[in-house]
């Protein structure tokens, strides 16, 4: 029996290899080359709001069809696609556009976990890109709007009392042809505009829960008065039911309280052990639902003691403070392209690889841009000590203007119509909560270099007000508003600094984008010619001279005010070769251990005195 089972095994993971094979013509990195199609993005997708055995990955090979935008439901399938990568790179093995008159349809025929009898089973989708409809067993589930925010659906009502369930996802995604959020992707790339992103890019999966189950938590940490407050949401609680909420260092309870469903609840951290790229320290929470001395439903958290806030130093220029030190935030740009899955990388080892050389290089932080990751993306950077500032994508761009180093107030508001004020607000809202108990993120960039910016004092303190635990970047690049908790230059590609005489009291000042000296690495580029950065090198040397002189450079600007700086990038995209490494992170363009040498003079500059 077990001979035959194997056997089938076999026959079964062999048939979907031979089902599905990479698009070629693409550079690949090398966990592309490892993957396989049965074996897709398998960890647990949500580390912090974890319920171990309970849910079910549905990642793999789906049926899929593009039909067009006013037909219905197709009625066969053009072949199969790897869920969850988009249906235009690589590794989907389909690499198609779909474009603004077309439909993306999936199905997929699942069966359900082996607990679900008696049980509530929600279906998650990490993201899709862009409009979506979820259709159980022939009937509409869901239907969302949003390509960076996760969402669900309870499909309890949909199920059949067959072994299998029918899952049909519509997708419509208009790309830079529609007013919503979506990054950096066009229809036609170019420069630093890059292939669209369609459909599903992140995992999707089954989870069971009982009727009265915990659906979200909010905790967020005070260092000063030595607390954690805990904000649960319960769905159908009964009379009597309690939360109990229990902190653990190292496995022992250091805090523990019981609220009805829905209070919040405060939790007295003594002597907290503060979280830092230093020492990226975090604690386990533990959540229960408890009815008559029984535990309903459980779920596993973490968190981090940290704290980031402004002060003014002893010249009385606005600075930075992480755990009410001076700290110099230094890190790449990070836009989380990949060669072969566009959005998605092809493994949670490539996802956590990028984090791990970025420390390695001795940066202290990343700036993620016009992007929104995986939630197992911000985990490695809360495990492995990185500080994270976070963009929201931008969308509905116009003309973007040019900056000029040093001059302000040259550009106004973009006028936004309803229907695109809407997208933005939504998504970013939802954005900002589902991110926020990630200890690593520190900073809000609710825009970037005017692209679609509009009602920036408005959007700003919106932001400010949703979130006081961190501070908000108004506009990076785009600072004809002055806004916010900082002020923030782009310069390419020497280090400059806002003019800390007339800004330096009131804002922090930030170099938010500078570098881009780029390097083509031949055999790891995107295509054979046409690639450019802001500044090309033809050695590697001759790039690290010019790479070194700006960190000189740095020294002084850190010291006459500076607080943080962003170097374009950490790999190539596309077209772009400035990065630290090639797109399919095979090369690093110098040294790890000459990158982190250099940066060290940067935290030694940032002893900076306060009164």
């Amino acid at each position: 029996m077990k001979k035959q089972l194997l056997a089938w095994l076999l026959a079964a993971s062999m048939a979907n290899a031979q089902e599905w094979k990479p698009v070629q013509g693409k550079i690949m990195s090398p966990w592309a080359e490892e993957l396989k199609p049965d074996n897709v993005l398998q960890e647990y997708p949500r580390p912090q709001f974890e319920r171990g055995t309970q849910w079910k990955n549905l990642n793999g090979l789906w049926n899929y069809a593009i039909t067009p935008r006013n037909g219905g439901r197709p009625a066969g399938w053009d072949g199969k696609i790897l869920v969850p990568f988009c249906i235009e790179s690589a590794l989907s093995g389909v690499g198609k556009t779909v474009g603004k008159d077309k439909l993306l349809w999936y199905q997929q025929q699942i069966t359900l976990p082996a607990d679900a009898k008696g049980k509530k089973v929600l279906l998650h989708f990490g993201a899709v890109d862009w409009q979506t409809e979820v259709y159980v067993n022939g009937q509409l589930a869901i239907k969302h709007e949003g390509g960076f925010d996760p969402f669900s659906a309870d499909i309890t009502p949909f199920l059949k009392k067959t072994k299998q369930q029918e899952i049909v996802v519509k997708v419509w995604d208009p790309t830079d042809e529609g007013p919503q959020p979506r990054g950096k992707q066009v229809r036609k790339p170019e420069g630093i505009w890059y292939t669209p992103v369609t459909g599903i890019w992140q995992t999707v999966w089954l989870e069971t829960v009982p009727g009265t189950y915990l659906s979200s938590v909010k905790q967020t940490p005070d260092i000063d008065a030595q607390t954690l407050t805990v904000q649960t949401t319960v769905v159908n609680p009964l009379a009597g039911d309690q939360v109990k909420i229990t902190a653990l260092k190292d496995g022992a309870v250091v805090a523990e309280t019981e609220v009805e469903p829905g209070a919040t609840g405060v939790l007295k951290i003594a002597s907290p052990e503060m979280w830092s790229p230093d020492k990226p320290f975090l604690y386990d929470l533990q959540l229960s639902i408890v009815r008559k001395g029984k535990a309903v439903d459980e779920v596993k958290s973490y968190f981090a003691m940290r704290k980031i806030s402004v002060a003014k130093d002893q010249a009385g220029i606005q600075r930075m403070m992480l755990n009410n030190k001076f700290l110099f935030h230094y890190g790449p740009l990070d836009q989380g392209w990949w060669p072969d899955g566009l959005y998605t990388a092809p493994s949670d080892a490539a996802l956590k690889f990028d984090v791990e050389k970025t420390k390695e290089m001795g940066f202290n932080m990343i700036r993620k841009h016009i992007k929104v990751e995986p939630a197992r993306w911000y985990y490695h950077c809360d495990k492995l000590g990185i500080l994270v500032w976070q963009d929201m994508p931008s969308g509905d761009l116009g003309n973007r203007w040019e900056m000029r180093p040093g001059i302000w107030g040259k550009q106004t508001d973009k006028d936004r119509t309803p229907e695109s004020e809407g997208y933005y607000r939504k998504e970013w809202n939802v954005i900002m909560d589902v991110l926020h108990n990630v200890p690593s993120i520190v900073v809000w960039v609710p825009f970037n270099e005017a692209w679609g910016q509009f009602k920036t004092k408005e959007i700003t303190e919106w932001t400010m007000a949703k979130d006081p635990s961190r501070l908000v970047n108004s506009a990076s690049g785009g600072n004809f508003e002055q806004t916010g908790h900082m002020i923030d230059l782009h310069n390419y590609p020497e280090p400059l600094m806002p003019d800390p005489v007339y800004f330096g009291e009131k804002q922090i000042l930030v170099l938010g984008e500078f570098g881009g000296l780029g390097l083509p690495v031949d055999g790891h580029v995107w295509q054979q010619k046409d690639n450019w950065g802001y500044q090309t090198f033809k050695t590697a040397g001759e790039l690290f001279a010019r790479y070194d002189s700006y960190m000189a450079k740095m020294e002084s600007l850190i010291q006459h005010g500076l607080s943080a700086a962003v170097y374009t990038q950490t790999t190539d995209v596309e077209i772009e070769t400035n990065g630290l490494m090639t797109y399919d992170r095979k090369v690093f363009k110098n040294p790890v251990e000459a990158f982190y040498k250099a940066h060290q003079r940067l935290y030694k500059a940032g002893l900076v005195k306060f009164p």
